[in-house]
């Protein structure tokens, strides 16, 4: 359509390990499916799909395939598994008191 080319991402090459770790994540009855999901894309971007194609194939945006398959590549598999993400006892101040922020109820 008349715009820049879009940036050419490396492939993803997989070991055999990795590609067992990957397949036994689309397989297992307790994986959560969003980390199936992920690990589908990758599958499916080692394949030699595009990013659209593996949009296209697996029901999602163009943008999740980059995040994930740009992920994989930096991480590997590890890159698929969520993060933590912050817990109440992390947004303890130092000395036990909780930050909440400024709620406009201070005085000077």
């Amino acid at each position: 359509m008349g715009g820049l080319p879009r940036p050419k991402l490396p492939p993803v090459v997989l070991t055999v390990e990795e590609r067992e770790a990957l397949e036994s994540l689309t397989r297992r009855r307790t994986t959560a499916q969003a980390l199936a999901l992920r690990a589908r894309i990758v599958l499916a971007c080692a394949d030699g799909h595009s990013n659209s194609q593996v949009a296209r194939l697996l029901g999602v945006s163009r943008p999740t395939v980059t995040t994930w398959r740009s992920r994989f590549l930096t991480d590997r598999v590890d890159g698929l598994f969520d993060e933590p993400r912050p817990s109440q006892n992390s947004l303890r101040r130092p000395g036990g008191t909780r930050d909440r922020g400024n709620t406009g109820n201070q005085t000077s």
